[in-house]
């Protein structure tokens, strides 16, 4: 990453959660074997009308399975090792779409996929690099749009305004390690996000900071400094992804990692999440939710499973 930024030679890079595996092409736009859309740019084919209904549904881990994964998770911020915990699972699920049908009928900003693994469309922005200027738009609290007066609860709801709160600081903190003037430039602002179930509302907040010169020279060094992401992991980082670790069991792989494309101009970059996972011939939803010690189990397992779905409309 830091010799093609340096030579301003577009590429498309990809790496899971844990590090320990990844790609990067030079020219991806010159391939087609693994599709991508970031913001509009990409080799995505045109979007074509849905030709049958979709049919999807899901085999959702039992409460009981999904409670003890969250006591784990509870007993360590109890226990002061950590503030904010990640937790994610595993869903089976059934649809007569394909990876390909996915990626092409998905609205998402960004979407990418790796043919025999995965296809991920997500909403969220990692960091982006233009010029100077880096920013990070973390995203932490969701809910049902069809509830009434919905943006007021999700808002002034103390749990979620606490998670969003820890997050903001502590991307804020990792700006701050490759970049100056970090500030906060837009708080908790919400988007609607549209399903193939139910709207649902999202909110996310904006960080942004001035970079040193030459930064197309280390782009990768920016980057990896900053990994794993920390909206879907926690904080403390270190202590946090051991508590991860224990309660989830099952590695991550690419899923809450990150991927990105550089034009020979700007880096943007997402975070991994709504993704669907190819094993042994069946698919697995991953989604997940932050956990702190103010979280209720029940309230949390239905969170979990309300992100399951398929942005289309």
């Amino acid at each position: 990453m830091n010799v093609y930024g340096k030579e301003k030679r577009p590429f498309l890079f990809a790496v899971n959660f844990d590090l320990t595996e990844g790609f990067i092409l030079q020219n991806p736009l010159a391939q087609t074997e693994i599709l991508f859309d970031v913001r509009g740019q990409g080799n995505s084919p045109v979007k074509k009308a849905i030709e049958n209904d979709i049919q999807f549904s899901m085999n959702p881990l039992t409460y009981g399975v999904y409670k003890a994964k969250f006591d784990i998770v509870h007993q360590g911020l109890l226990k002061g090792y950590s503030y904010l915990t990640n937790l994610t699972i595993k869903t089976p699920i059934s649809t007569n779409l394909s990876f390909p049908d996915i990626f092409a009928y998905s609205d998402a900003l960004y979407k990418l996929l790796l043919p025999g693994r995965f296809v991920c469309f997500s909403p969220e922005r990692f960091v982006k690099i233009s010029g100077r200027i880096i920013s990070t738009n973390p995203m932490k609290g969701t809910i049902d749009a069809s509830i009434p007066d919905a943006a007021r609860i999700i808002l002034n709801d103390y749990k979620e305004t606490a998670e969003h709160n820890t997050i903001v600081d502590l991307l804020r903190n990792d700006l701050s390690i490759v970049a100056d003037n970090v500030k906060v430039s837009r708080f908790r602002y919400i988007d609607r996000i549209k399903t193939n179930k139910t709207d649902i509302l999202q909110v996310s907040s904006e960080i942004t900071g001035r970079l040193q010169d030459n930064n197309a020279d280390n782009l990768g060094d920016i980057i990896f400094g900053m990994l794993p992401a920390g909206s879907i992991s926690g904080a403390p980082k270190p202590a946090t992804l051991d508590i991860i670790r224990e309660a989830e069991s099952d590695p991550r792989g690419y899923y809450t990692g990150i991927f990105g494309y550089y034009d020979g101009k700007e880096l943007d970059t997402a975070v991994m999440i709504r993704f669907i996972e190819e094993f042994d011939g069946r698919y697995y939803f991953r989604s997940g939710g932050g956990i702190t010690a103010y979280s209720d189990c029940e309230s949390e397992y239905k969170e979990v499973l309300s992100k399951i779905y398929l942005p289309i409309i």
